[in-house]
């Protein structure tokens, strides 16, 4: 008989303050708190290591990184089916990535805040002042995103994110809901 191995919330709790901790010291920037800010931190660090952008040491209000080209831009991740477009504000830039559970990536989103901003036209405004947009909704708009108003790669990129046909084939595959194949099915990337 094969036991399985258990772990008490406590003592879970100190593993993942210990791992916190050792991120802290190799990221400073970012403080990866548990309080639902881990996933959003994890994904802007694996973005700021991927493209040609550089996170702010202090929050920003509006935006987290910019470009070396001075634009400025707004990263959500999610570990999960949907991402949070901000109810107040359009971002000048938006990258919106899904973090897998093995530490890579999938680029839901990359352009201008406004093309992505269309994914909550006519709503109203949130109490939590955050929207909730489906990945396939964004990958649906990514297509209207010129090349040259993407976000571009480092030169010398160590993270390489699943992006066009392959992230549209991972999102179907990883996602259950029977709209995507619908909705992304036909997406040119």
């Amino acid at each position: 008989m094969i036991s399985k191995e258990t772990i008490t919330i406590p003592e879970a709790v100190k593993q993942m303050l210990a791992i916190v901790e050792q991120l802290c010291k190799a990221y400073p920037k970012k403080k990866f708190t548990l309080d639902g800010r881990l996933v959003g931190d994890i994904g802007e660090v694996l973005v700021e290591e991927a493209y040609d952008l550089k996170l702010f040491e202090d929050i920003k209000k509006h935006h987290d990184a910019q470009c070396s080209d001075g634009r400025l831009v707004q990263i959500k991740a999610t570990m999960k089916k949907s991402l949070t477009f901000p109810a107040d504000h359009v971002p000048d830039y938006y990258v919106g990535v899904q973090v897998g559970a093995d530490g890579t990536f999938i680029e839901v989103f990359n352009g201008p805040g406004v093309i992505a901003g269309q994914s909550v036209q006519g709503r109203s405004k949130p109490k939590t002042n955050l929207h909730s947009v489906s990945l396939s909704a964004l990958v649906k708009l990514q297509k209207n995103v010129r090349a040259e108003d993407r976000i571009p790669f480092r030169l010398k990129n160590p993270l390489k994110p699943a992006i066009g046909r392959e992230a549209i084939n991972l999102l179907d595959r990883h996602n259950t809901r029977a709209d995507v194949n619908e909705i992304v099915g036909s997406a040119e990337v």
